[in-house]
């Protein structure tokens, strides 16, 4: 008699929060922050495109101090070209990788110029095919600039989502899925940057502020950490 095989069973996708747990999450992150916004300074969709860019591996404040004199000078893609590969290494001289980056605004710049009359583009699969333009920069781009309800996950997005158990994911792809799935429609524009403004100043990497957190009692991490003002006045005195 043949022996029977068992499948192997199949690994169950982690639980996210549900629609209706993710909007009283988000209800709360909105009361904190009512009118969400990105932290990089541009003037038009084009410099957004560029900040965003040049934000990989560095910070929003150090994208900024670069972007300030550049942008007073090119704050179009004939503009930048003018100014020329060096000149535009000159102004981002203090971002990480600022010498691919430099290429890449020229590249890109180029490119808007070329194919898309000196616009940019409003679809997905057209802004990633701009240089130095991935999948994240792009729902940034179309989300800030364009209003539409996309949601780019970073290392803060990814960390919350992770940490809180609003949408888990192994990947940004994963976790980008299952926050689509979850974020009810009405909070999907100001979702990104109420997840990424929360993990940046309170569900930070190392010792999140749990004791100051809004979403303190629907977050799922188990290791909450104290409020050290009053673990501090709770250790004993030395004599």
């Amino acid at each position: 008699m043949a022996q029977k095989t068992s499948k192997p069973k199949r690994k169950r996708a982690p639980k996210t929060f549900g629609k209706e747990k993710a909007a009283v999450l988000y209800a709360r992150l909105a009361e904190d922050r009512p009118d969400p916004k990105t932290e990089l300074d541009f003037v038009n969709p084009y410099t957004l495109v560029v900040a965003v860019a040049l934000s990989a591996q560095a910070t929003d404040v150090g994208v900024n101090k670069a972007t300030k004199g550049l942008f007073a000078v090119a704050d179009t893609p004939r503009k930048m070209l003018a100014l020329g590969l060096e000149g535009v290494e000159q102004h981002i001289k203090t971002i990480g990788l600022w010498r691919n980056k430099a290429k890449n605004v020229i590249a890109l710049s180029q490119m808007i110029l070329d194919e898309f009359d000196g616009d940019v583009p409003q679809t997905r699969d057209e802004l990633v095919r701009l240089p130095g333009v991935g999948r994240k920069t792009a729902n940034v781009v179309l989300n800030e600039a364009f209003g539409q309800p996309t949601i780019a996950v970073d290392t803060h997005i990814f960390r919350v989502s992770n940490r809180t158990g609003l949408a888990p994911g192994k990947d940004p792809d994963q976790v980008e899925a299952s926050l689509e799935r979850t974020t009810p429609d009405e909070f999907k524009h100001g979702a990104h940057h109420w997840l990424i403004l929360h993990g940046r100043y309170t569900c930070v990497a190392r010792k999140p502020k749990c004791y100051v957190c809004t979403i303190r009692d629907l977050c799922r991490f188990k290791e909450k950490t104290p409020d050290p003002a009053k673990t501090s006045s709770l250790a004993p005195k030395r004599a």
